[in-house]
């Protein structure tokens, strides 16, 4: 017999083209050997082009999925993506209390690639007060960085004051995502003690959709597999540089990354 393998949670929006959301966590935790389960958020109709229609799921069904999972297949770690509304952060925020999911990682997708507001203002105080404080980890990019701290991040100066504030509010760490940066890509981890940065070259693609759902996801693989959060950062950053090195140049707009890359 085989060693039961370790579990890991993600609650987040469904992706119809595949790329991002619950579909992209769940082909990440199954490149890093983990068994995935799911909790979906909300229905979308998207591709590579963009979304043309959203429909969230109940709160009631939401939390009954969570409930569901949890008292079977218990996971060892859990990702939050997409919570649409202020009612569902809160939903969500007091499930994962209630489970005491404490191998957390919230990607707190607020803001998209293009700029745009995915949440309303009441979402995201909701999300910063409810959700950051129980988070082991939180991925923001620095759009998301700048929203949770009230201040301008477009700077490595600037990621890493709002990594500090972010723990400051209450994350466990706080891994920023510097994909906006001018020159090279820069992602930062200060985990309330430690510094850490990885700088590698800007590739000139299009095909970066769903990256930020496959790191959250590929730290909370790690996570669930037992290894330290320093570890599980690392191998999700190096993982990910290479799922968009060698992304399948799949659609006509803003293609997925190559959840088959293979891990180091």
């Amino acid at each position: 017999m085989t060693e039961p393998r370790a579990i890991a949670l993600t609650i987040a929006g469904s992706d119809s083209g595949g790329g991002a959301g619950i579909q992209a966590d769940l082909k990440t935790f199954h490149a890093f050997g983990v068994y995935g389960t799911s909790v979906v958020t909300a229905v979308t109709a998207q591709n590579t082009l963009g979304v043309s229609a959203v429909h969230p799921v109940p709160l009631e069904v939401v939390q009954a999925q969570i409930d569901s999972v949890v008292s079977d297949l218990r996971p060892a770690a859990v990702k939050t993506g997409m919570l649409a509304t202020a009612e569902l952060v809160l939903a969500v925020a007091e499930t994962v209390s209630r489970h005491r999911l404490d191998q957390y990682v919230l990607d707190p997708v607020m803001v998209a690639t293009s700029g745009a507001r995915l949440l309303d203002r009441e979402a995201e105080e909701a999300l910063g007060a409810r959700l950051v404080p129980l988070a082991r980890l939180v991925t923001p990019n620095l759009h998301e960085a700048g929203i949770l701290t009230g201040r301008e991040v477009e700077t490595l100066n600037g990621m890493r004051a709002a990594a500090r504030a972010l723990v400051e509010l209450g994350a466990g760490a706080a891994l920023l995502k510097g994909g906006h940066l001018q020159g090279d890509a820069v992602d930062l981890l200060w985990d309330g003690t430690e510094e850490r940065v990885w700088r590698k070259p800007r590739l000139a693609t299009r095909h970066t959709h769903g990256t930020g759902c496959a790191l959250s996801a590929a730290v909370a693989a790690g996570l669930a597999l037992g290894a330290p959060l320093v570890d599980a950062v690392d191998r999700a950053v190096r993982w990910v540089a290479r799922a968009i090195e060698t992304a399948p140049l799949l659609g006509s707009g803003d293609g997925p990354v190559n959840h088959f890359a293979p891990l180091d």
